[in-house]
């Protein structure tokens, strides 16, 4: 029979470091009861930790960083279900963020339910495509499930020696990956991610939950980096005076205004969307996006406008901005890659988006919304 493999999940990760590869998240009310949820949380103190952070919950009840440390808090504590539940939570609530996925995927892998952690994998996976962890976690994943179907084959057939051969290959990598001495649950990285989050103590205004991941990794603490700003297009050099192909030229200046225009149209476009977003414009806002527009999460489309339409009318303001930082043109079809800043009463987030358009008669409607560039 295969050994038992759990996805090591990285839960003494840096309180303060932010969520990896995501928005940067803060909140407006008082934190002083989280604040002191992380202190005690990194002083080894899980219940009494538990305890502040449902004070906190208690006032601010929607706040993702409070849920997301509690659900740490309750996977510390053995109690799955529950920390099962408060991930869900999250991912229902704020589908763009990776680590809630990431996070019932450890829960599912340490129940030996492979199925449902490769599909928590995928979805933090579709959601932010550069999020290592994930990869490498799915890798483990896939792993498993391997052996599991090695092992079913020699069941079946004993003298198989290809499925004998390889089901010891994936003994090995796993028996490998645990040498360096390290429990699953308390390694020395742990330890000293724990010091680390009681010195750090950071001001509740930069402050943001951790993302559980893997032991054996060394845990992040650095924030996502800005994403780089693209390069502006090259601008045209005219052709001088004197030059023959003159005639060439018209031509060539008759395309460049033609590309020109189409970036100007996708940019009113996305402006567009953001000042519907921005005054709770319901309509407009969902009319930004085309039939063919791909919901994340596999959600259905109906179930994606009900969501949305709820998450536009529950804060009491909203306020979006965009910069449009390059945009790719190809027939019918256009790439933006642009950086929202999103400010309500109840979130804040800043973050780089990737946006798929489709050229609609005289239009340019959203087809595919990702985060990350």
């Amino acid at each position: 029979m295969p050994q038992r493999f759990s996805i090591r999940s990285r839960l003494a990760a840096v309180i303060a470091a932010g969520f990896v590869g995501a928005a940067t998240l803060v909140w407006a009310a008082p934190a002083d009861d989280f604040r002191e949820a992380q202190k005690l949380y990194g002083q080894g103190k899980v219940q009494p930790a538990l305890e502040k952070v449902e004070a906190f919950l208690k006032a601010q009840p929607r706040d993702p960083q409070g849920r997301f440390l509690k659900g740490i808090l309750l996977t510390e504590l053995k109690r799955a279900p529950e920390a099962i539940q408060m991930f869900t939570g999250l991912t229902e609530d704020f589908p763009e963020l990776p680590e809630p996925y990431n996070n019932l995927a450890v829960l599912y892998a340490q129940q030996g339910n492979y199925d449902k952690a490769k599909a928590a994998l995928e979805l933090a996976i579709h959601t932010h495509p550069s999020y290592a962890t994930a990869h490498e976690n799915l890798g483990d994943v896939y792993a498993q499930l391997a052996s599991r179907a090695y092992d079913r084959a020699l069941q079946l057939d004993k003298n198989n020696t290809t499925a004998q051969s390889k089901l010891a290959l994936v003994k090995e990598l796993f028996s490998s990956s645990r040498s360096g001495g390290q429990r699953p649950e308390a390694s020395r990285a742990a330890a000293s991610a724990r010091a680390e989050a009681a010195k750090a103590a950071p001001p509740p205004a930069t402050t943001a939950a951790a993302e559980p991941a893997r032991v054996a990794v060394k845990p992040e603490t650095k924030a996502p980096a800005p994403a780089a700003k693209a390069p502006e297009p090259a601008k045209t050099t005219p052709a001088p005076a004197k030059a023959e192909p003159a005639k060439a030229a018209p031509a060539a200046a008759s395309v460049t205004p033609a590309a020109n225009d189409e970036k100007a149209r996708i940019t009113a476009a996305i402006e567009a969307w953001a000042r519907a977003w921005s005054a709770k414009d319901v309509k407009s806002y969902l009319a930004a996006y085309a039939p063919e527009f791909d919901p994340p999460g596999k959600m259905s489309r109906a179930a994606w406008e009900k969501q949305r339409t709820e998450r536009i009318e529950a804060p009491k303001s909203i306020s979006v901005d965009v910069k449009v930082s390059s945009i790719e043109v190809s027939g019918n079809e256009a790439t933006a890659v642009i950086r929202q800043a999103y400010r309500s009463d109840t979130l804040k987030s800043d973050n780089t988006k990737t946006l798929k358009l489709l050229r609609s008669g005289d239009r340019w409607l959203i087809t595919q919304e990702r985060v990350g560039g």
